[in-house]
């Protein structure tokens, strides 16, 4: 049970092995695990299920650990997404169907890669110095 930000959270978290023998194309597969995030605020109850696989061996998979694991994933997740949205306004992309949102998110990906790599200052700083000078940015590209 967790509580900050206003809100009051569970989370559970299950996991299993029984799965292991049947999916065998996953030699080092360990457990699956199932967690339940039931959060409430002001008065108002959600309920998120996910699911997740680990490499972990059950020893090393207790629930501690495989809790703070999936939290500083969910870090990442959050600041990767961060990042494309106030970079390159993700949020504010139309695009929802067909194959085009997956191919928008790896050209993306791709920009904010390439970015990191020639940013002296910033990603923003560089985005306008690319915006100012395209020939630079083709040249980027084109290695």
């Amino acid at each position: 049970m967790g509580k900050g930000h206003g809100r009051i959270e569970r989370r559970t978290l299950t996991s299993t092995t029984g799965l292991n023998a049947y999916l065998t194309d996953w030699p080092k597969l360990g457990p699956v695990i199932r967690v339940v995030w039931e959060r409430r605020v002001k008065g108002e109850t959600t309920v998120q299920v996910a699911y997740f696989v680990t490499s972990l061996d059950r020893p090393q998979a207790n629930a501690a650990r495989l809790l703070e694991l999936i939290r500083r994933h969910g870090g990442i997740e959050n600041g990767v997404h961060h990042v494309r949205d106030v970079s390159l306004g993700e949020d504010a992309c139309r695009v929802r169907t067909g194959s085009s949102p997956p191919v928008l998110a790896a050209l993306r990906n791709t920009a904010l890669h390439l970015l990191a790599e020639v940013a002296a200052t910033s990603r923003a700083a560089a985005m306008r110095r690319f915006a100012a000078h395209p020939h630079e940015a083709i040249r980027l590209i084109n290695g």
